[in-house]
């Protein structure tokens, strides 16, 4: 992690307060920044590289409006063969590179009936049901406490100028409880059934290993989910990964324009 972190300070002039990663199908944002260093996963000591389709692989430096931003094109899964410390590699690598926030959005299905394809979700919260946590194992007391807090796992001011934002740009973003999966077969309309019993809104297989590191490192988190999908059970038909890739693609430019308007928002 710290070696990868003085390998990106030798690569970019840019000191980035927050950073965001992108899911799948929803690469476009890293293209908006100005001032650009580009560097492949590939070149980066110890970081994983990223082979689920729709996930560009890289980490891009840039600016905008004045604001220093590092963007993770693409991220590492539990589903790809990665233990949770690969797949929290980039949090922590850019926790260590002076990083004090990250937005994350997913690709995820929809199990609340009040959403429909192409909804974007603001998470408030969310359900580990993916049989693994990242902090287990010893722990480092330079990067957190052994039991961290989990209550505020996404930052309430943070997702109050969210809603702020989305409502000056017209964008309808309810919250939702997000249900972490290991993956990567999809679930079965029974398992959709018990996660809304449970209180479950959406469904994924991403982001809430990251979450549990970021805030490990005393972090802020927002996270936002593009309803790719919905779950298991509800339409009449079966799920595919073209129809996560091609609802992600279709919502990109909604999802460009809140970004671009909140970043420069955000207090660190």
């Amino acid at each position: 992690m710290r070696d990868a972190a003085a390998y990106l300070l030798e690569r970019t002039p840019v000191r980035p307060r927050i950073a965001v990663v992108l899911g799948s199908g929803l690469g476009a944002f890293a293209g908006e920044l100005t001032g650009r260093t580009e560097v492949p996963y590939a070149e980066i000591p110890g970081w994983p590289p990223s082979t689920a389709v729709g996930h560009a692989g890289r980490l891009v430096f840039g600016r905008l409006e004045g604001v220093e931003i590092a963007v993770m094109a693409g991220r590492a899964h539990l589903y790809e063969g990665y233990t949770p410390a690969q797949v929290t590699f980039g949090v922590r690598t850019l926790g260590a590179l002076g990083v004090k926030g990250f937005v994350f959005t997913n690709a995820a299905g929809g199990i609340n009936l009040s959403y429909s394809q192409g909804a974007l979700v603001l998470i408030s919260d969310h359900i580990n049901l993916q049989g693994v946590n990242p902090l287990v194992g010893p722990n480092d007391e330079s990067l957190g406490p052994r039991f961290p807090d989990m209550s505020e796992a996404y930052s309430k001011s943070w997702r109050a100028t969210a809603k702020a934002v989305a409502a000056e740009l017209g964008i309808s973003m309810p919250e939702g409880v997000y249900a972490a999966m290991l993956g990567p077969s999809y679930e079965t309309p029974a398992e959709i059934r018990y996660l809304r019993v449970i209180g479950a809104d959406l469904v994924g297989m991403s982001t809430v290993p990251e979450v549990i590191a970021a805030n490990h490192m005393g972090l802020k988190c927002l996270a936002v989910s593009c309803v790719t999908n919905m779950a298991a059970g509800i339409l009449d038909q079966k799920i595919s990964h073209e129809e996560v890739l091609e609802t992600g693609q279709r919502v990109r430019g909604t999802l460009v324009r809140f970004l671009k308007a909140l970043l420069p928002r955000l207090e660190v």
